[in-house]
């Protein structure tokens, strides 16, 4: 029973992170900017339930936990940056398409790092998801001059694939706590870089306020705190395979509120996607592969003398 409240709330996170895009397209400033205000405004809303709870902070109870919370944070904030910078060069799909590699590393690892089995259905799984997610943004794959969008994209999936990592190796960290630290120092990532790239002076229009509060208050505060409390519980590959319905949410919101139309191949890879996803967590512990050793009796052969 409490495991499947963790998938519902890693559930709707997910569905929250996938509006990012469209919040986000309602901001008039950089991508490192609105990095750093999601992170600031998301991080403070969560301390600030912290002290109203007035519970006592468990955090540093586990020192090395607590560090490695730290380092997904500044993981996390690396990662937004790669990928907000990937919008700007190469547009959301192929960005979007090459981010999401993240969780095939997790997934990959998994077995080293966290001891969990490979399935038939787990891989099965993946390999529609991937698929749909090949779908869904293959029109992007033909165009040109996308050389540092890709590799933003990819350096943002190969941190996405560290934070996931990091963070389930601070697991005695859970709940609001872990999701403040997390954010915290996402913030601190992105003001660092800010500061020495850009500086930190900006001026945010008025008509950006709303969507700033939101994306700082609901997409980053509400939807990482949900994020860490349940991804903690679940098993690494659980993780990235259900990680995919976020790129899905994002553009089922495109095409509601945006207007961007779905050609059928999308639909078809949009289907793949919930598919998969859904067929490797349904039937992740069904299927099994069974190793059986065979021995074959050899005819007795008798000695020439």
């Amino acid at each position: 029973m409490e495991n499947s409240k963790n998938y519902i709330k890693f559930i709707i996170s997910l569905i929250i992170f996938g509006s990012n895009g469209l919040v986000a397209s309602l901001i008039s400033l950089s991508s490192h900017e609105i990095v750093f205000l999601r992170t600031l405004i998301g991080g403070l809303f969560l301390a600030a339930i912290l002290l109203y709870q007035k519970k006592p902070l468990t955090a540093l109870k586990n020192k090395r936990h607590f560090i490695f919370v730290v380092m997904s944070g500044i993981s996390m904030g690396i990662s937004w940056l790669f990928l907000y910078e990937a919008y700007n060069c190469s547009g959301v799909s192929l960005a979007t398409l090459i981010y999401y590699c993240g969780p095939v590393f997790v997934m990959i690892l998994s077995p080293v790092l966290f001891k969990e089995s490979f399935t038939p259905a787990k891989l099965l799984g993946f390999a529609a998801v991937l698929l749909g997610m090949l779908c869904v943004n293959i029109n992007s794959l033909s165009g040109e001059g996308f050389s540092k969008g890709i590799i933003f994209s990819f350096l943002g999936a190969v941190f996405f694939a560290l934070m996931t990592v990091l963070n389930k190796e601070g697991g005695s960290i859970t709940g609001i706590e872990n999701s403040a630290i997390s954010i915290l120092s996402s913030c601190a990532t992105a003001a660092v870089f800010t500061a020495v790239r850009y500086g930190i002076s900006f001026e945010i229009p008025v008509s950006s306020i709303a969507p700033v509060l939101f994306i700082g208050i609901v997409n980053t505060g509400l939807g990482c705190c949900l994020y860490f409390s349940s991804m903690s519980s679940l098993p690494a590959q659980s993780v990235s395979v259900c990680g995919y319905l976020e790129p899905l949410s994002a553009l089922v919101f495109s095409a509601l509120f945006l207007h961007e139309s779905l050609l059928p191949l999308q639909l078809f890879g949009a289907f793949l996607i919930i598919g998969g996803a859904a067929f490797g967590e349904i039937l992740k512990d069904r299927v099994q592969v069974d190793y059986v050793t065979i021995k074959i009796p050899l005819p007795h052969i008798a000695k020439s003398h």
